[in-house]
């Protein structure tokens, strides 16, 4: 939600910031004046300093600033800077003005959209003194069509602040719709809870299930009761509720106690009776926020490392994966299903994999199921790009353990090198080469899928995730996508290439041209390497073995690579399934970071700088010493002729 204050789910101290606005004449003022002292002021400067109203004024007790706005052009910058520091917007129109009414769907709406700013939006007719009440108009008639056009109206509402008619209702509707808002929970038009609500109850309803009996018993509402509002349920009331759940809903209610079903039931019932502020106080003891996703507090802090450091699981988070595995393998085939998938993700806000980069990443068989080492492999991604998503999707379906003990930080890559062994058990891959070499063929390779008989473009990172055995030691291998044409604008960047454990450099050996674009690109990427201190090894990768090779290819190949000090290339055929054991020379060779680092003619030359500026200062310490021992001798000579004479 924008806004510059800190309403729930927003801080630690909440307080909501309103912005009235609205066309000239309308109303404003007066209308904060009179809420603010309960008095209609009998004149009104033409806009306000920002106004406080009593904390104790509603029920929640949480302190409300208004912000009064003009709305003429010399003021439009203060209005956009104050609308987008706002928690919710009270638009006003005047009741006895049919043309401000109109502005509010031909201008004021679609600035707000226009301006990205998405709070909650309350309309309020002002002066509804000043109507002709001759001409009766229904505030649901006309403001229905408007609600269907702009969703973010939260609820419209009339009054007059010289007549005290409805004006501190307005500021409570504002302020409830930031601390209790409908939009996140309700459906209006179709009349359902949101999936991401029931999502979230549905986890609540878990983790009060403790018997897993699938009901909560009348012991477990009462915990829940105790929990939620410190306040325990009678035993009649108890039966009140459940009889209340049974009377429309029969499958609500079983022998054990409440069922999920009938949980869900009573917060659309609370809701539809305007009691939001119910199901947002579960939904806020759980640690959730008013996106209804866990708020920071219940996440690992933001992780702090150098850029050469990644973040795993650890054995902990794997152990419980396995078990989270194994109990939604419904019909134990060893692969989750996408419906067994969609009901393990079911406590979160939605499946994380649903979309890119996630999405086909791993390995599937032929009925579009995830092995264990599939699933593992997602997991093992999402970590490596969003750590602190990845622990929060581990809390949604179960992680019961310290977040923080579900991730660990890997030793730096610099390190390993000096260490000449790296301890990761997960490796990332950059696949380099120009286009029509073969990249996206390795990486469908790698997670099974097909070859594809017509080339096609790739756009934009891909990832192909998958676990490579190493005769008993198993390492997940993230293999990246860089498209040729996206080269350039990574090396711009000094890090690009700290989280990088190892580099592929694919060319089509039958063709030239793309040799010698990957032999530019392999340059390319050492040099960065060379320049920023984050080198890596480095693999040439000869693909479309299986074509005929132009001349002089292997003779090129293997010259650049003696050149650089790196393996010779590596002939594989996609097309043929022969691969010369590839994705497990990839990982030997990420294991041993310091072998097959290129060294260009630019890297050997600093190199051999340095040496020598590192002899001469070692002569230089060398000629201090001896002169520090020679003055020392001399002292030491001149003291015992002195005592002789």
């Amino acid at each position: 939600m924008a806004g510059g204050g800190s309403a729930a789910g927003k801080g630690d101290a909440p307080s909501v910031r309103i912005v009235v606005a609205g066309d000239a004449k309308t109303g404003k003022s007066s209308l904060i004046l009179t809420a603010a002292t309960d008095t209609y002021p009998p004149n009104v400067p033409p806009v306000l300093p920002p106004t406080r109203l009593p904390d104790d004024i509603y029920p929640d007790k949480v302190p409300v600033t208004i912000i009064d706005t003009s709305s003429s052009p010399e003021n439009r910058g203060k209005l956009v800077e104050e609308l987008k520091k706002a928690d919710a917007v009270v638009l006003t129109y005047a009741c006895d003005k049919p043309a401000t009414l109109d502005r509010l769907s031909t201008f004021w709406l679609p600035e707000l959209r226009r301006l990205e700013v998405r709070v909650p939006v309350v309309v309020v007719g002002c002066m509804l003194d000043k109507r002709d009440e001759q001409y009766p108009v229904s505030l649901e008639q006309v403001m229905s069509p408007i609600m269907q056009q702009f969703r973010e109206i939260e609820t419209c509402i009339e009054c007059s602040a010289f007549r005290h008619i409805q004006i501190p209702e307005v500021f409570y509707y504002a302020q409830k719709a930031v601390l209790h808002p409908t939009a996140p929970l309700f459906d209006q038009e179709a009349q359902t809870l949101k999936p991401r609500c029931v999502r979230a109850l549905k986890r609540i309803f878990i983790l009060c299930d403790l018997d897993r009996d699938g009901a909560l018993s009348d012991a477990e509402l009462n915990d829940f009761q105790v929990k939620c509002f410190n306040a325990p349920l009678q035993p009649s009331e108890i039966v009140g509720v459940k009889r209340v759940v049974q009377e429309k809903l029969q499958e609500g209610v079983n022998e054990q106690g409440l069922t999920l079903t009938g949980f869900l039931f009573l917060h659309a019932l609370f809701i539809e009776k305007g009691r939001l502020e119910t199901t947002w106080t579960v939904l806020r003891k759980f640690g959730y926020n008013n996106e209804i996703r866990l708020s920071e507090d219940q996440l690992p802090p933001p992780i702090k490392r150098h850029p050469d450091q990644s973040v795993e699981l650890t054995n902990d988070a794997l152990d419980f994966l396995r078990r989270i595995f194994f109990t939604f393998d419904i019909d134990g085939d060893g692969a989750l299903r996408s419906n067994e998938l969609d009901d393990l993700f079911s406590t979160a806000p939605e499946n994380p994999w649903s979309d890119a980069p996630y999405k086909d990443a791993a390995e599937k068989d032929a009925l579009g199921g995830l092995s264990v080492d599939g699933f593992l492999s997602e997991w093992a991604l999402m970590t490596l790009l969003d750590p602190i998503y990845s622990v929060e999707n581990l809390i949604y379906i179960g992680y019961a353990g310290d977040p923080s003990s579900a991730i660990r930080l890997t030793r730096r890559r610099r390190l390993d090198r000096k260490k000449q062994q790296s301890d990761r058990n997960v490796y990332q891959c950059f696949v380099f080469g120009p286009k029509e070499a073969g990249k996206s063929a390795i990486l469908n390779s790698f997670i099974g899928r097909p070859f594809p008989e017509e080339y096609q473009s790739t756009t934009g990172d891909q990832y192909a995730v998958n676990v490579v055995d190493l005769g008993g030691a198993k390492k997940s291998l993230v293999l990246r996508e860089i498209p040729e044409d996206e080269v350039k604008k990574l090396l711009s960047s000094k890090d690009a290439l700290a989280d990088c454990d190892i580099a592929i450099f694919v060319h089509d050996s039958s063709h030239e041209a793309s040799w010698k674009r990957a032999a530019d690109l392999l340059v390319d990427v050492a040099s960065h390497g060379e320049a920023t201190g984050y080198e890596m090894p480095c693999l040439i990768v000869a693909a479309k073995d299986d074509l005929e090779p132009y001349l002089t290819e292997i003779q090129d190949s293997t010259r650049v690579s003696q050149d650089l000090g790196i393996e010779a290339p590596i002939p594989i055929s996609t097309k043929l399934g022969d691969f010369s054991n590839l994705f497990r020379r990839i990982v030997n060779a990420a294991e041993h970071p310091h072998l097959s680092i290129p060294e260009t003619e630019a890297g050997r030359s600093r190199k051999q700088y340095h040496r020598l500026v590192n002899r001469s200062l070692m002569f230089v310490s060398v000629g201090a010493a001896v002169a520090v021992v020679g003055l020392a001798a001399y002292r030491v000579y001149a003291a015992r002729k002195n005592a002789s004479s």
